[in-house]
């Protein structure tokens, strides 16, 4: 395999040419007159006239592009260079700066609340071009019964500066600095620990288990406390707004209805026999009668997988996506044409993957960290298909770039199906069939079943920090509870992994944004489906209009011309049975 020095990383200058580059404070200077522009219309957002109003979101919208295009510029350099002083400080800077402009800003969205509703509408109808904002204002207008005075409105988020900020940055930093040395005497950040988790040596499994558990055991104290102060906060703020829930603001922010997403969790639960069927297949395959924790994603050999380099990867994806869509690879192409992704693992580099949108005067940039395997395939389908649905949804206004949770995972989680079944298809005997459709699944069973046991586990949490502090010992207990649900009774929990809460990120970045992955595994399911069955014409193109319009329409709108609604519950039901039939297909190879 490549070495890593060798890897492609991605370039920033596309932003600017360095982090004291003298662009970067004229945007400053240009970003506050702007502002100061935008809070003169203060109290004139009720009165304005349609022409007006569309005048004045233009403003907003100008500004917060070029906020956000700063924003990215400092997260993009922070995700790689963690532990570098002066990373820290731009990103601490631009918090800042970005809670300045806010505070000053706050009263637009605000004052867009009290509009009228049946004015609103009236404006809509005598201005065809403010219809285009429609989509984001009613995104707005939906926490209207939540928001609170103005003045409370700009305290609260220069105070997250120096509360749930700062502890999420502590929490980031924590899990950068830790290293970890093995029995070889090789350190290793957490991403290439985790990866040894897929070894195909049970004692490398179960070493690596073990060094991530001491890890975070060692940390207990900072974990817990970083934990309880989070969920406090939120829940703080959540009583502050009057939200009925935890997880009462995500659904909103995500456009969903609760009983959607609650029944997705319930038939989610009522399928975990499907994964409790696999495990038993797998210890069966291992020659054991129980596998441990750290064995689920253990391959079924136990010879070394021989590493592919980064460029045999790319050819495998790229292909597959392109017998589905040469448009769609087209785009894709374009990541790896530009130097716009960040390849290898690294000292300082966080953990795990994502693809960052950025703005439309930018493009989208891809994080991995790649180690050769063949999950690492998969992760870049799924990042390159994050990557092609932002660049085309680069295409509308910038307000309406932004794509709900709900159908976030969409593109994402399709690339990795196309990869799927091309690798499937040209598989070269049964062997390699059965390691495929095991990975798949493990895949699946990772992005469906044990999303939704990590969503049970923050709705647990977050419910009983309400009644007090939870101690280390409470949230391992959640975690184990919540996790042996899920996997069955062929997964040993071992009290190792009680504590592997500790690194999981999304429940303190962005809490509750769990269940969109097994959202969007469920959604792509159905989709593809309907792609296999033939049944909708020109799909494709179809395809690539939907992932074009961004956040511009409701979740339900984007899939009509699919002819697909998950508000029917069978919707749901459908999409798991796509599991079992690989697990079905599974079991028929012996």
């Amino acid at each position: 395999m490549t070495h890593a020095h060798a890897l492609p990383r991605w370039d920033l200058t596309d932003f600017y040419t360095q982090l004291d580059d003298p662009q970067i404070e004229k945007d400053i200077l240009s970003i506050r007159e702007d502002a100061k522009h935008t809070a003169s219309l203060q109290g004139k957002m009720t009165s304005a006239s349609a022409s007006d109003l569309l005048k004045h979101i233009e403003l907003y919208q100008a500004l917060s592009q070029k906020l956000a295009r700063l924003g990215s510029y400092a997260y993009l350099h922070f995700a790689t260079a963690m532990l570098d002083e002066k990373v820290q400080a731009f990103q601490q800077r631009m918090d800042e700066f970005a809670t300045e402009i806010y505070t000053a800003t706050v009263f637009f969205t605000h004052e867009l609340n009290d509009i009228d509703s049946h004015k609103l509408n009236k404006m809509f109808e005598e201005n065809t071009a403010l219809q285009t904002y429609k989509p984001w204002l009613e995104r707005v207008r939906v926490f209207k019964e939540f928001q609170l005075d103005l003045k409370l409105e700009e305290v609260l988020p220069q105070k997250d500066l120096t509360g749930c900020q700062a502890w999420v940055r502590l929490f980031d930093q924590t899990l950068a600095e830790m290293m970890f040395k093995d029995s070889k005497g090789a350190d290793l950040n957490l991403s290439e620990l985790l990866e040894h988790m897929s070894s195909p040596k049970p004692e490398i499994r179960k070493e690596a288990a073990t060094l991530l558990s001491k890890g975070l055991q060692d940390k207990k104290s900072m974990m817990t406390l970083i934990f309880n102060t989070l969920l406090k906060d939120k829940d703080v703020t959540d009583t502050l707004r009057g939200y009925s829930s935890p997880w009462h603001s995500r659904h909103l922010a995500n456009n969903i209805e609760e009983d959607v997403v609650d029944a997705m969790v319930e038939t989610v639960r009522a399928n975990y026999s499907l994964c409790h069927r696999y495990y038993a297949w797998k210890t069966k395959q291992l020659g054991l009668s129980k596998i441990q924790y750290w064995d689920r994603n253990a391959p079924l050999t136990t010879e070394e997988e021989t590493p592919l380099s980064f460029d045999n990867a790319k050819v495998i994806v790229l292909d597959a996506y392109r017998a589905f869509s040469p448009k769609l690879a087209d785009v894709g192409q374009k990541f790896f044409d530009n130097p716009w992704i960040d390849v290898p693992a690294y000292k300082g580099k966080t953990s795990g993957a994502f693809a960052h949108p950025t703005t439309p005067d930018v493009h989208p940039y891809l994080m991995l960290n790649y180690l050769g395997k063949r999950r690492d395939v998969m992760t870049l389908a799924h990042e390159l298909g994050h990557g092609v649905h932002q660049y085309l949804a680069n295409s509308q206004p910038y307000l309406l770039t932004h794509t709900p949770l709900t159908v976030a995972e969409t593109a994402s989680v399709f690339g990795e199906m196309l990869t799927f079944r091309s690798l499937l298809k040209n598989a070269k005997d049964n062997t390699e069939k059965k390691a495929l459709l095991a990975g798949k699944i493990e895949d699946m069973i990772n992005t469906v079943f044990r999303q939704v046991a990590f969503h049970l586990f923050e709705r647990e949490v977050h419910q009983k920090r309400k009644s007090g502090e939870l101690s280390h010992s409470d949230f391992c207990e959640i975690w184990r509870t919540t996790q042996k649900e899920a996997l069955g009774n062929s997964v040993e929990i071992d009290p190792l992994v009680d504590n592997f809460w500790g690194y999981i990120s999304h429940f303190l970045h962005v809490p509750f944004y769990v269940y969109a992955y097994a959202f969007g595994d469920c959604l792509v399911n159905a989709l593809y489906s309907v792609y296999q069955s033939g049944q909708v014409e020109n799909f494709q193109d179809k395809y690539l209009h939907m992932l074009s319009l961004g956040g511009s329409k409701h979740y339900s709108d984007l899939l009509k011309p699919f002819n697909l609604d998950p508000r029917d519950k069978s919707f749901w039901q459908g999409g798991l049975n796509v599991i079992k039939e690989l697990v079905e297909e599974l079991e028929k190879l012996g």
